[in-house]
């Protein structure tokens, strides 16, 4: 006897998509997202404003900056941040066991 579909769909368990590990790149413009903010601040708001579009992009709070991106946000100094940065955005598996994020 063929199974309905019905019943397949029934047996088949959710995956929802912001539970698989997933790499995107992303051409984030940070020229727009840090306009208006002195001089001193600049580069630091430019990582806040990364790790701010990384956890929206991605869904989890887990949001760490490899060290080659911070200092290529920091390689024209404090005041002249990069206007574009090109970016591989990566959801992993978290495998500390008691961590509050599974991914």
């Amino acid at each position: 006897v063929p199974a309905t579909t019905a019943a397949m769909a029934r047996d088949k368990k959710k995956v929802n998509a912001a539970d698989t590990a997933v790499t995107r790149d992303y051409t984030v413009n940070l020229h727009k997202r840090i306009h208006g903010v002195g001089f001193k601040y600049r580069a630091p708001r430019a990582v806040k404003e990364l790790k701010a579009f990384a956890t929206k992009m991605m869904k989890t709070k887990d949001v760490r900056v490899d060290q080659s991106l911070n200092k290529h946000l920091w390689s024209k100094g404090v005041r002249n941040v990069p206007y574009r940065v090109r970016v591989r955005l990566e959801r992993r598996r978290n495998e500390d066991e008691d961590a509050a994020e599974r991914l």
